[in-house]
């Protein structure tokens, strides 16, 4: 069974010895490895059983880091570096001769991020490496927040998981390319679009690509739990649609009294979008282990935070 631990000497030497651990950011726990190692890479992706054609994001200690990873560094993602690294922020830039092409499917791009966890900066501050570290959950199931997440997941097939708590955004990191050296979000993720665009003006959303995706999350399918999961903007009405089925509800900030429903778990009782946000994955990892017929997801109001929200609920709904 893979432990959980807050012991940072114990992760360091698993990962020189070619291993993987998870560790925890400010967003989800990684499935982290050293990204010169093609024994740990290969081992991400078949831990995860993750396709190959879908890119790793590079976790580095600082800013000062990047020019090891990246041969070009636009001005407009530089000042996007100052503002929010560390943070919850992913830049897809041209890569180094030195960045192995299993870490980007074979492109001459590669995403990186140096994340904001004190625990895990320390981890790559420690270390001769950066880390690839996608999400430490089986390929499109429901990213997870805390350590008991990923063991549940994964049991017997790590070593070790980095005890750092509950991640405090609880989303993934937005993603952002460069075409032409004007920045693109390539995924809409725990920075708001509205925070992104005070910084470099106004900027495109190229949020969703099947075939050969420029940056991960970019799959129609993903997120998602076992249970069938319908997205609505009308709750009570998406309720009678499943009429004596076991139904789990999550809602933003009202609850609905209807006794056609199993359980609800409403995100933030004030409104708080960043407290839903942080929230929304525990939820629906709760929800997906309560056996029922069905989880019905509202809607969020399509702005700040919500936009991102409502990213990841399309991906895991099956209406979407």
């Amino acid at each position: 069974m893979s432990i959980i631990s807050k012991d940072i000497a114990k992760a360091i030497a698993l990962l020189k010895a070619d291993k993987i651990v998870a560790i925890p950011t400010e967003t989800v726990y990684g499935l982290a490895g050293n990204i010169f190692s093609e024994k740990a890479i290969k081992s991400i992706f078949e831990t995860k059983k993750r396709p190959f054609f879908n890119p790793l994001i590079v976790h580095i200690p600082s800013a000062d880091a990047l020019e090891n990873i990246v041969s070009h560094v636009p001005e407009k993602a530089r000042l996007l570096a100052k503002a929010f690294w560390p943070g919850s922020m992913t830049l897809v830039l041209k890569k180094q001769a030195t960045i192995p092409d299993l870490i980007t499917a074979g492109k001459d791009t590669v995403a990186v991020r140096v994340p904001n966890h004190p625990l895990t900066l320390e981890l790559l501050e420690q270390l001769p490496f950066p880390l690839a570290a996608p999400s430490a959950n089986p390929f499109s199931s429901i990213s997870p927040t805390k350590p008991e997440h990923v063991e549940n997941y994964f049991k017997n097939d790590i070593d070790m998981v980095l005890d750092g708590g509950a991640c405090t955004n609880g989303i993934e990191s937005t993603i952002i390319g460069f075409e032409n050296d004007e920045p693109i979000i390539y995924r809409l993720g725990a920075l708001a679009l509205e925070d992104i665009e005070a910084v470099v003006g106004q900027i495109t959303i190229k949020n969703k690509k099947e075939q050969s995706p420029d940056a991960p999350g970019m799959l129609d399918k993903h997120y998602a739990p076992l249970t069938q999961t319908y997205l609505t903007s009308n709750v009570s009405e998406e309720v009678k649609n499943h009429a004596g089925k076991r139904i789990g509800l999550l809602v933003f900030k009202d609850d609905l009294n209807d006794n056609a429903i199993t359980t609800q778990i409403i995100l933030s009782p004030k409104g708080d979008m960043a407290e839903a946000a942080s929230k929304l994955y525990d939820a629906m990892h709760d929800l997906d282990h309560q056996n029922l017929d069905v989880i019905i997801a509202e809607r969020f109001p399509d702005f700040g935070l919500g936009k991102s929200i409502n990213d990841r609920l399309q991906r895991a709904a099956f209406n979407s």
